[in-house]
């Protein structure tokens, strides 16, 4: 007796159908839908019927999702039978109904090779869907990454079939001719639901356990919001985990970086059984690695982003309507939680190692002592990492340009930000290969007398000495093109200071501690200074290195050191030519490490 097709692509789509409760299907013949029909085709679930012309089957749908007001699956084979689709997919675009046509593909490395029966649907109108995703064949050892990108995509594009209305959705899955049909259980998938405030009725309740707040970087907060976060932290015993670019500045904040980064201690208040995820990207790679049972997602955007693989609801309305909605009405604050966190984080803090003369070292000095008021923009990688570690004063707003990630901008962000108020004080802090990158700014006609920029120089990209990259591994080798050393005068004592003097900026520079403790309050005072300001100091990458391998290994516990060891097998394991078989063997968990481990 046939069963479902061996091919996992194949499995997660009716599983996810299934799932979403979506069992009427208009199916036609062919040879690159036939497994996904066949595997429909063995389980009772699902309400199927022929047809032959697909012009036809997609009219049908039409008929039968308008009747039903339910979404309807037609499916086909390549060549010219979608196109026969058309019509009726645009009759569904303009009335929104839920149709999902489901073509089968070759290959889509073939198009354009001029094999047989293959068109390139990589393309398509817009008015016949409202989104079109690809699948490509997946099978027991594709990659963990694989499996995970091809539920997320359908996932969103079955919850895109009645999003903002509705209206037809295209799946291009890949066949992979598979003859085999044993498969008697389908896997387990991960079902993301959607929800808007105009369905408040079928809101899940909110799991027993630990709640906390993950805020990615975040445009500026406003008083309403940050009291709904507030108000519904105090009534739900949660914590608003954040980094310097996160923009969360109310009582349940939660700076975590220097305790979520230890390598051989977890603390058991990362664990959450639900991690309430809102913001974009995060420069915190520590706090994004920290163990989430489940995670919603609250976004106005409603897209599906599942960052930490444990998404099981976005809510595509404001966070405050999130948060007003979540919380207990007249419920005793609680502070537990937050208390918890505060001193866990002052206990590891209190047994900091030495130190070098490095970013991180500057970044404890300066950090506690910016002026009230003040903004502190961050250079991506190093720089935002090494400020992560430590708290600044509440009152002190803080940026970086985690949205591309990139080296470029920094000191031209900060500009442009200073411009708003003449009367504060913009911190700016870079490495030497993107201050050199973005150089040019310093000379515009418009920089106030307050802007300050600290410019660590270290003479090359030293995220790519650092102890965990892989650049690390080519020693000396890496500075001549992984860590680009040598360029910009190779940390010249005077290069910077001309340019910036000449320029009209008070210049400051520090080789030691000691040099360094001479003038950083200089660079900290709270006055409006007569110049912009500039401080250089020249640091070592082996410095930058040690002191940061030293940070991530204060706290050691013998399971937390046995899980490093087993951590640093599997990412040796991971990047060897077995990558698939290692990954099938180590089952999910042992993939969690390597993961967090990769992502540091």
């Amino acid at each position: 007796m046939k069963q479902y097709s061996s091919e996992l692509s194949v499995q997660y789509l009716v599983a996810l159908l299934k799932a979403h409760n979506i069992k009427r299907v208009i199916a036609s013949p062919g040879t690159t839908a036939l497994s996904f029909v066949a595997s429909m085709q063995c389980d009772p679930f699902f309400e199927m019927y022929s047809c032959v012309d697909e012009r036809s089957a997609a009219y049908m749908a039409v008929g039968l999702a308008a009747e039903t007001n339910e979404p309807v699956v037609i499916t086909c084979t390549g060549a010219t039978a979608s196109r026969n689709y058309l019509p009726a997919l645009t009759e569904a675009y303009y009335r929104k109904l839920p149709i999902l046509a489901v073509t089968g593909t070759q290959y889509e490395g073939r198009i354009g090779d001029l094999h047989s029966q293959l068109i390139d649907r990589s393309s398509i109108q817009k008015d016949v869907a409202v989104l079109s995703v690809h699948i490509p064949g997946l099978v027991e050892t594709s990659s963990f990454e694989e499996k995970r990108h091809a539920q997320v995509e359908m996932n969103r594009a079955i919850t895109a079939l009645t999003r903002h209305g509705g209206g037809p959705v295209h799946i291009n899955l890949q066949t992979l001719y598979s003859w085999d049909f044993s498969v008697a259980k389908l896997p387990e998938v991960k079902m993301v639901r959607r929800m808007t405030y105009g369905t408040v009725e079928q809101f899940p309740e909110m799991p027993e356990g630990r709640i906390a707040i993950f805020v990615g970087s975040h445009n500026t907060f406003n008083q309403e919001l940050t009291d709904a976060i507030d108000t519904f932290c105090a009534s739900r015993n949660a914590v608003v985990f954040c980094d310097h670019t996160s923009g969360y500045y109310g009582k349940y904040k939660v700076n975590f970086s220097l305790v979520a980064v230890q390598e051989t201690y977890t603390s058991p208040l990362t664990k959450m059984d639900l991690c309430i995820h809102i913001g974009e990207i995060s420069a915190e790679y520590g706090s994004v690695g920290m163990p989430k049972k489940e995670v919603w997602r609250v976004s106005e955007d409603g897209e599906i982003r599942d960052q930490f693989n444990a998404l099981s609801y976005i809510f595509e309305m404001t966070e405050s309507d999130f948060f007003r909605f979540y919380t207990i009405e007249n419920a005793e604050p609680q502070e537990e939680y937050l208390k918890a966190c505060h001193e866990e984080y002052d206990r590891i803090f209190s047994r900091m190692p030495e130190m070098g003369f490095t970013n991180i070292w500057a970044a404890s000095m300066i950090a506690p002592k910016l002026p009230n008021g003040s903004s502190l923009h961050l250079g991506i990688l190093n720089s935002v990492r090494s400020w992560n570690l430590f708290q600044i004063p509440k009152s002190v707003t803080s940026f970086a340009n985690v949205g591309g990630f990139g080296i470029d901008g920094s000191i031209s962000t900060v500009i442009g930000a200073s411009l708003a108020n003449k009367n504060k004080l913009y911190f700016c802090i870079v490495g030497d290969l993107a201050f050199f990158y973005d150089m040019n700014s310093l000379g515009n006609r418009h920089v106030r007398n307050n802007v300050r920029l600290l410019i660590v120089n270290n003479g090359r990209g030293t995220e790519f000495r650092n102890f965990y990259h892989v650049g690390s591994t080519f020693g000396d080798d890496a500075d001549a093109y992984i860590a680009a050393a040598g360029h910009y005068g190779v940390q010249s004592k005077n290069l910077v200071k001309n340019y910036t003097q000449d320029l009209g900026y008070e210049y400051l520079s520090a080789s030691t501690k000691e040099e360094f403790l001479s003038v950083y309050n200089r660079f900290v005072t709270p006055e409006i200074t007569q110049k912009p300001m500039v401080l250089e100091i020249f640091t070592d990458s082996e410095d930058e290195s040690n002191t940061l391998k030293r940070i991530w290994n204060i706290e050691t516990t013998q399971s937390g050191a046995l899980k490093n060891n087993v951590r640093k097998l599997a990412i040796k394991l991971y990047q060897t030519s077995l990558g698939n078989t290692i990954m099938k063997i180590l089952g999910k968990s042992g993939l969690s490490i390597v993961r967090k481990m990769l992502s540091k």
